[in-house]
């Protein structure tokens, strides 16, 4: 494709070369940079993309999208624009051919719940007979052909080439998570929703929005994108989103009045019971996931797949055909008189429901073994511990994703809110040997919660240093079984 045409729609400040150069790859990574290639100078948040101008062009890139000027070859095109990251999703979405134009997408955002609702969506849906692409935290889906997945919401050249990806594999549908950041990034700029969905939001990111409201307004950003919006209006934010939608608005509760809701909820260690109704029907819908969060997110799946026109009947089907979503109050198969349950819970709110509904069924103690991420909102570190100790009978404080912070030191931020409790713990850096610790003092009738790290199969320590660390392998390896 020729770069003019890439170029067509793009607000542009000025160029210094020719436009008529064709363009065979598209690049934001000067590593990665091919021949004929067209280089992104996109501004990090540890590098800029301007100093890896020179590299990309050694490497045989043709043209470079910049916002500030960078000494190269005269043969190179320089386009310059004021957003760098919005041309990028632009260019993008141009050179891969508007692959998702004729696909519905429907976009999750909120700050928990965003990957078991893409799964529950998605169960439903190909319930309906539709082949799902799915994308997110997780990984990425095309039917059941599993992808590897960098991060929540892919950056735009790589999401638009996942879109051409799933378009040649002929998906009917695309459900994905959509980060705060990614809206923030610009990352979906150019996508066109046709539900958005809204969870919940509770405090997170604040080391990247600053304010809860910044946060706020990061996640609105998605239903200006989208056709529909399916909103959960027990939630404070969902109330106010749901003031300002433009297009035809979805919403769902429990608490208060609304479209989709859900009586006589019955919750039991094993999932929840409960009575579905929509506006064309209602259905008693069993889900294999316990707490009253699942029926929030089942909710929100319902809603999201009424306003695409699915049949009751296959929302039920869907929503009770999910066994368990991966590192989702995920219970291990040990084989012993306590159970253990591994989830990503992250956040004060997830840990909370995590923690609550294990009360719910625990006979004898809830044993909780938590840290908290490195180079990650501080504040909430000792709500976190503060919430584990409130609802938990005894706590094990570690480490989590330490990144680049000492894990000694976010311990230390968490410590007050347990102390504020009064629940005994005890602090045990190292992660493999507290969990060691929990699993030698479990007794019959507890519940072991190990939180925060869920689906991951790594930990993350100083200078991105990423080691394996699977629980399950590591629950496995210290009770001597192949698997749990």
């Amino acid at each position: 494709m020729l770069l003019k045409e890439l170029l067509n729609g793009i607000q542009v400040s000025r160029i210094e070369g020719s436009i008529d150069k064709r363009i065979d790859a598209i690049y934001y990574d000067s590593r990665k940079v091919t021949p004929g290639a067209l280089f992104f100078c996109i501004e990090g948040f540890r590098f800029d993309g301007h100093d890896f101008a020179g590299e990309a062009v050694a490497k045989g890139a043709q043209a470079v999208v910049l916002r500030k000027d960078v000494p190269l070859p005269q043969y190179v095109t320089k386009v310059f624009v004021e957003d760098t990251r919005l041309a990028m999703a632009l260019i993008s979405r141009a050179f891969y051919g508007y692959p998702a134009r004729n696909i519905p997408i429907i976009g999750v955002t909120g700050t928990n719940g965003k990957t078991t609702v893409t799964y529950l969506i998605k169960s439903i849906l190909e319930d309906a007979g539709k082949k799902v692409g799915l994308i997110g935290t997780i990984a990425n889906m095309i039917g059941p052909k599993m992808l590897p997945a960098e991060r929540t919401t892919p950056e735009s050249v790589d999401l638009q080439k996942l879109f051409k990806d799933m378009q040649d594999e002929g998906v009917d549908a695309i459900v994905m998570e959509v980060s705060s950041h990614s809206l923030s990034l610009k990352r979906v700029a150019g996508v066109e929703f046709e539900v958005g969905v809204f969870t919940n939001l509770t405090q997170d990111h604040l080391d990247f929005h600053n304010t809860l409201e910044e946060y706020r307004e990061a996640k609105a950003k998605l239903f200006l994108q989208s056709r529909q919006a399916a909103i959960n209006i027990d939630d404070e934010t969902g109330r106010m989103f749901a003031e300002k939608v433009q297009g035809p608005l979805w919403t769902y509760g429990i608490s208060r009045t609304a479209q989709v809701f859900a009586r006589d909820i019955e919750i039991t260690s094993k999932g929840v019971l409960f009575q579905l109704f929509l506006p064309d029907g209602s259905s008693m819908i069993s889900l294999n996931i316990p707490g009253l969060f699942s029926v929030y997110n089942a909710l929100a799946a319902a809603t999201a797949c009424h306003a695409l026109g699915v049949p009751l009947h296959n929302i039920r089907a869907g929503l009770e055909k999910v066994k368990g979503i991966p590192g989702r109050f995920e219970l291990l198969n040990t084989g012993t008189e306590y159970s253990v349950i591994i989830d990503y819970a992250h956040t004060p709110d997830g840990l909370e429901n995590v923690l609550k509904t294990a009360r719910d069924f625990t006979k004898g103690r809830v044993i909780t073994v938590f840290g908290c991420g490195g180079d990650r909102d501080p504040s909430k570190r000792p709500i976190m511990g503060e919430v584990a100790g409130r609802y938990s009978d005894f706590c094990i404080i570690t480490s989590d994703n330490p990144r680049n912070e000492d894990p000694m030191a976010i311990i230390q931020q968490i410590i007050p809110g347990v102390k504020k409790t009064a629940c005994p713990y005890v602090v045990i850096e190292d992660r493999r040997e507290a969990i060691a610790y929990a699993l030698n003092h479990g007794r019959a009738g507890d519940v072991i919660i190990l939180a925060g790290k869920g689906h991951e199969t790594y930990q993350i320590l100083k200078n991105n240093q990423v080691i394996p660390f699977d629980e399950r392998e590591v629950v496995a390896e210290l009770l001597g079984k192949e698997k749990v």
